[in-house]
């Protein structure tokens, strides 16, 4: 199974978890806060919607080698959120499930040297078509923690995190940093292993699993339970050491797509691991 195969069918089970949460909310649920400032459960949902139909564009953009902008411009972005946001439930959840069909048609319709195709979003750079069906499950797994209504970080798929952990480190603003190192515990057999991000900056050394590492790294978790070391430790903490509290992790999604992306959709994505 290639990437392209396996992106895709993780697109339809995440939109699927997606939908099945949006199934059960009432109209007074859709108009209460979400878990992003300023948004309600609407404007998230209604966000994903419209997002769906901006993807539609850039698969087709990659079909007919045609320049199709994702949006026109931030603020047709923005007014459309707000023009759906106040919708009831019923309506909601037909928008997701019409948008997200649409998109799947868009995707099927892509030929295979369409997925070469470089695209781009509102922000730079761009990117291989084929990274758009990462970034439209980045969408949907963000947002569907920020609906606040049951699903958290902790029930992302690992594939999920594995990979939105890698692009948001291989993407990481230097210039931004808070840390200098992010060390990754994972259990593999039953035995303690650590993947090491080095040189990130000045600042602590942030030790934790990868889901709650992910949750603080992209605004979506305080970070309860990481480890702050000192800079230098490398992932052991000296004795009687303190590094103080856990910094604000520096911006996320700076970038439309991590850099080096291979223009040709690749058996795997990541396939590198930090040293």
């Amino acid at each position: 199974m290639n990437v392209l195969e396996t992106l895709r069918a993780e697109l339809t089970i995440s939109t699927a978890r997606l939908l099945a949460t949006a199934a059960v909310l009432s109209d007074d649920d859709i108009a209460a806060p979400s878990r992003l400032p300023g948004w309600t459960r609407g404007h998230v949902l209604t966000h994903v919607a419209r997002n769906a139909d901006s993807h539609v564009n850039l698969m087709t953009w990659a079909r007919t080698g045609v320049v199709t902008p994702q949006y026109p411009d931030p603020a047709a972005r923005d007014a459309g959120i707000e023009a759906g946001a106040a919708r009831p439930a019923k309506e909601q959840l037909a928008d997701l499930e019409e948008s997200a069909a649409g998109l799947a048609e868009a995707i099927e319709a892509v030929p295979a040297k369409g997925w070469t195709t470089l695209v781009g979003g509102i922000r730079s750079p761009g990117h291989p078509a084929w990274y758009v069906l990462v970034r439209r499950i980045r969408e949907i797994g963000m947002h569907h923690v920020d609906l606040g209504a049951g699903y958290a970080c902790a029930d992302w798929p690992e594939v999920f995190v594995r990979r939105e952990l890698h692009d948001v480190m291989v993407s990481w603003p230097h210039e931004l940093s808070t840390v200098s190192e992010i060390v990754v515990e994972e259990v593999k057999e039953g035995d303690k292993h650590h993947q090491i991000w080095r040189e990130l900056g000045s600042g602590p050394v942030v030790q934790g699993d990868a889901w709650t590492l992910l949750g603080w790294l992209t605004g979506r978790s305080p970070g309860t339970g990481l480890r702050v070391m000192p800079e230098g430790s490398h992932g052991e903490r000296p004795t009687g050491a303190d590094a103080g509290p856990l910094p604000a992790p520096p911006p996320w999604m700076i970038r439309t797509a991590p850099p080096h992306l291979p223009i040709t959709p690749p058996e795997e994505y990541p396939s590198t691991t930090p040293s």
